[in-house]
């Protein structure tokens, strides 16, 4: 067992032996609920993992550290009051996402988060693991809006990324990068200003044509008409004076599926090259409102070199639209993907096994709501759940729990999740990279709730080889987290105007273990993740997590890999000519020794967030690559014969 990961487990057992206390203004804290850390849990999981290393077939001997301090990154996510002091079982406690991309064009890859209250950041990377705070200047806050998703790509193909941010019907927007970082707000004019409740939005070329087309998904109605203005020093005390507005979440937003009323359907826009943008859902055969989405997937599923749609439900089954060469799509769910889960939340795809066939892994958080499980049971599917089909509505195809669809032979997919080891608790979304840098693709799913439940940790799944995933994170140090478990959530008077607050003992009160006060009380809250991106941030070859916190600031998780061996790699940084300048879509299949490793470059980055970075290759312990080939979305298909030198970065161009 590695020092650092017993230090910490230490220090949280101790950690989670307060549940309420004075701060240091002599203000009483209160931990809710006040088993939240759940020491017992992170005991059996962290000696689980410890007891499993003998059945790990890859390199685990290394660990990631929290650097956020010295990154100087920082930013705070800041949660709406329906997710904090006045908390309701809705849609706002989904957080936020994460992405990155080179937005000054100097080589290094920036950061953008994204915020419910309070402005969005752009942190620009100075090298090293440093980052300057140049949101002001790239003028892409939209600190008067709530804030969901971001999206970043190159919507006019000039060689600078781009950005598109979803919004909690606030009015969606997309900015114009002039290449230098600073950004122009061109929404309305470009046609992609919907209001409504969006979520995640991925860009590709559905057409082929050559030019990013947008898909943004909505979740449906999960607010009222009936806006509230609070204080935003009430619910967040560092922001300081002034007021901020939201709309009051449904009381019962989790039963939205069973209200048709209350759908929004997603939204295709074709890209019309000219910095606008036309709604051709219908048109496409796409207009599918019954679905609660919270985001969706492009990829060839089928074989026939057009990207498909992959678009989840979180309160339903998943929906399968066949791309029919650019002209529409059609609906074929129960032909390729009959069952899903219920709760569909975040996906990625990548080829697991090196078949050179592109899986589909997909986290179920909202199936984890139905019933309340220990930690023996935390890796597996519920045996059984408290929802009956009239609140399902999913006509018995549902399935609870992630759902991993291995492909066998083009187009065809079996369900393995359990067998595989892909089964978690809580999560939202997966990121993929390489953490190991032996070429088999990892996953960090971002895996939590917070206020007002019990602490959930992240998962980090290592590729045992293609043979399936090795549960790794108290190995890895990811978790327990370094920093505090607990943040103050928000701050009531109970002697004054939140009397009635339930915490203060009033007549809806309902958490029996929720500790009554008089006075002013600071609501404790767990950590908790919501999104991650995986990149090398500070150059050192390896690669390292970056995560969304839940009202709290990120973890800027740096892997020590380079320090316990030698790492060997390569980057691909796609540049397409007939095709879209991003290469969305591109799939690219690298030789190395007696191996073939397979990667699609769709920019999925993790949970609502879309990427604009090179493909990273991690190449175990070969000296050189000994061929790269590259299938654009047009159809033009690349060779670069090896050998070609490695730890570096290849530029490689459609047709050249």
């Amino acid at each position: 067992m590695q020092k650092m990961s017993l230090l910490r487990y230490s220090l949280l057992v101790a950690a989670a032996l307060v549940v309420a206390g004075c701060g240091s203004d002599g203000t009483l804290e209160v931990q809710i609920p006040s088993d939240g850390i759940a020491a017992a849990e992170l005991e059996s999981r962290f000696n689980a993992q410890i007891a499993s290393v003998d059945d790990f077939q890859v390199h685990f001997d290394f660990e990631f550290e929290d650097r956020r301090e010295e990154s100087g990154i920082t930013f705070r996510q800041h949660v709406v009051d329906d997710a904090g002091r006045t908390y309701k079982a809705a849609h706002y406690d989904h957080g936020t996402g994460i992405a990155v991309a080179d937005v000054d064009g100097d080589g290094l890859l920036d950061i953008y988060f994204v915020n419910q209250v309070g402005d969005n950041e752009l942190w620009r990377n100075l090298g090293d693991g440093r980052f300057e705070n140049i949101t002001d200047r790239a003028g892409v806050a939209l600190g008067d809006r709530i804030s969901v998703g971001a999206s970043f790509a190159d919507i006019n193909n000039n060689g600078h990324p781009d950005l598109f941010v979803t919004t909690v019907m606030g009015g969606n927007a997309l900015f114009l990068n002039d290449g230098e970082g600073n950004f122009t707000d061109i929404s309305a004019e470009a046609g992609v200003d919907h209001v409504g409740h969006s979520s995640g939005a991925i860009f590709f070329d559905f057409n082929g044509n050559g030019l990013l087309d947008l898909f943004v998904t909505n979740v449906g109605e999960y607010t009222s008409d009936e806006i509230r203005t609070v204080r935003r020093d009430r619910t967040n005390e560092d922001l300081g004076e002034g007021t901020f507005t939201f709309r009051n979440a449904h009381e019962d937003a989790f039963s939205g599926h069973l209200y048709p009323e209350r759908f929004e359907t997603s939204i295709l826009y074709r890209n019309l090259g000219d910095g606008r943008f036309e709604d051709v859902t219908e048109a496409m055969g796409l207009y599918y409102p019954e679905a609660f989405s919270g985001d969706a997937a492009a990829f060839d599923a089928t074989g026939n070199g057009w990207p498909d749609l992959y678009l989840m439900n979180m309160q339903g089954h998943d929906v399968f639209f066949e791309n029919q060469e650019g002209e529409g799509f059609v609906d074929r769910t129960m032909d390729y993907f009959p069952r899903s889960p219920w709760g569909a939340m975040g996906v990625a795809v990548f080829d697991h096994d090196e078949n050179g066939l592109l899986d589909l892994f997909l986290t179920d958080m909202h199936s984890d709501m139905s019933v309340e499980v220990g930690p023996e049971h935390e890796l597996h599917r519920p045996e059984s759940i408290e929802w009956d089909e009239d609140f399902l509505r999913s006509e018995g195809r549902s399935i609870f729990g992630n759902a991993f669809f291995a492909q066998r032979e083009p187009g065809s997919f079996e369900e393995i999740a359990t067998r595989i080891g892909a089964q978690n608790y809580w999560p939202w979304g997966p990121s993929i990279g390489d953490l190991n840098a032996n070429g088999y693709v990892d996953v960090f799913v971002a895996s939590s709730m917070n206020f007002p439940f019990r602490y959930g940790i992240n998962t980090v799944l290592l590729n045992n080889a293609g043979t399936g995933f090795m549960h790794s994170e108290f190995i890895l140090g990811v978790e327990p987290r370094s920093g505090p478990m607990l943040a103050p959530w928000f701050t009531i008077d109970c002697s004054g105007e939140d009397r009635g607050h339930e915490i203060c003992g009033g007549a809806t009160a309902s958490f029996s273990r929720w500790i009554q006060g008089v006075g002013e009380l600071v609501v404790m809250g767990v950590m908790g993740s919501r999104s991650a991106v995986i990149f090398d941030v500070n150059g050192s070859g390896a690669q390292d997590i970056v995560t969304m916190e839940f009202g709290a600031q990120p973890q800027v998780l740096i892997s020590d890999l380079p320090d316990r061996r030698e790492v060997r790699w390569i980057q691909l940084d796609l540049e397409g000519v007939e095709s879209n300048r991003d290469g969305l879509g591109a799939r690219v299949r690298v030789h190395f020794g007696d191996r073939v490793v397979t990667r699609l470059h769709d920019g999925r980055s993790g949970y609502l967030s879309q990427s604009s970075m090179p493909l990273y290759v991690g190449l175990d312990t070969a000296e050189s690559v000994d061929r790269i080939e590259v299938v654009w979305p047009s159809g033009q298909e690349d060779v670069l014969e090896g050998p070609i030198e490695i730890n570096r970065t290849l530029r490689l161009v459609e047709g050249g």
